[in-house]
């Protein structure tokens, strides 16, 4: 027996906020909106905002820019509650999460097998001139910071080298860099997109070591994941950062009905977005389909008493 379907007697005005535009997370804001208008008031009226998906995301949400954020890497987002990072001038402490929606992704650390490198010993001990493809360590975009984090605490020094740091705000841009090769070194998540397909095979995956794995997981409770052989053309199962995860953000003093309903439609309308990702097979979707109620429950930091409220539902039900 399923939760019965919730739905609001009044309208209501509601900010989100995705990505820049066309990536996956304004693809769930858009879902979000559609079923939630479906079930509110006649004068409902919601908005969908651009962001990056980062530290902004929490951010905006904090300041009561907007209601609901989304941002990925979800683990990330328990340094906001922390104001650790780049929270750390700014934390977030009444930050609350609607669910989680599932995206099985990397961050990984490639360089041009041309270079004869295959592991971070011997790019400290070569010294390489790298031009490194990446995003930037800027304050908001999580791709940058969890880079220079891997970066610094594998005491590799692009810049003081004589490399380059290549860093753009979107993933499709650094892939660009590489494909073309302006690039001959990258850091980035993103791992199922296609483009890694184009390049993977001419470059070697360096596995992240365990004492810098380790500091992550003690620092931000950041989790490191396998990345399986094969899954990069030729490539051996190596060890490395995780990014997984797009988590729905929203702040403690949300409505606890609004917040009940939010969560109900992650759960119980996933087929709407489930159906847009079916002609991927599952490892290789943007969102790592079928979504399951259950695990969306489990996020990073606290639940949103209302959404908690429709979680413990599935264990009665």
């Amino acid at each position: 027996m399923r939760p019965p379907e919730p739905a609001l007697d009044r309208s209501v005005t509601l900010h989100l906020q995705g990505d820049w535009g066309t990536a996956n997370l304004h693809r769930v804001c858009g879902w979000i909106a559609q079923e939630l208008t479906d079930r509110a008031g006649p004068h409902t009226r919601i908005g969908i905002w651009t962001g990056r998906g980062g530290a902004d995301a929490a951010r905006a949400v904090g300041r009561g820019e907007v209601h609901v954020a989304l941002t990925t890497p979800a683990a990330f987002a328990a340094a906001a509650l922390a104001g650790q990072g780049p929270f750390a001038a700014e934390p977030v402490p009444d930050l609350r999460a609607l669910g989680a929606l599932p995206q099985r992704d990397r961050l990984v650390v490639g360089v041009d097998k041309a270079l004869g490198i295959t592991s971070f010993a011997e790019l400290r001990a070569a010294k390489l001139r790298l031009r490194l493809a990446t995003a930037p360590h800027d304050g908001g975009n999580l791709v940058g910071w969890a880079a220079h984090e891997v970066l610094t605490r594998s005491h590799v020094d692009v810049a003081g080298w004589g490399g380059q740091l290549l860093t753009d705000e979107r993933p499709r841009q650094t892939f660009e860099r590489v494909i073309s090769g302006e690039a001959d070194a990258i850091v980035h998540e993103a791992y199922m997109l296609p483009p890694w397909q184009q390049f993977g095979d001419r470059l070697a995956f360096l596995p992240i070591e365990r004492h810098v794995l380790d500091g992550l997981a003690a620092d931000y409770s950041w989790p490191s994941a396998i990345v399986e052989e094969g899954h990069f053309p030729g490539c051996p199962r190596f060890e490395t950062l995780d990014f997984s995860d797009f988590l729905v953000l929203t702040r403690s003093d949300l409505p606890d009905d609004l917040a009940h309903l939010i969560a109900w439609i992650l759960g119980e309308t996933r087929a709407t977005i489930e159906q847009q990702y079916r002609h991927l097979p599952p490892e290789r979707s943007p969102l790592t389909y079928p979504l399951d109620p259950v695990a969306m429950g489990c996020t990073p930091i606290p639940l949103h008493p209302g959404a908690a409220r429709y979680y413990r539902s599935l264990d009665a039900a």
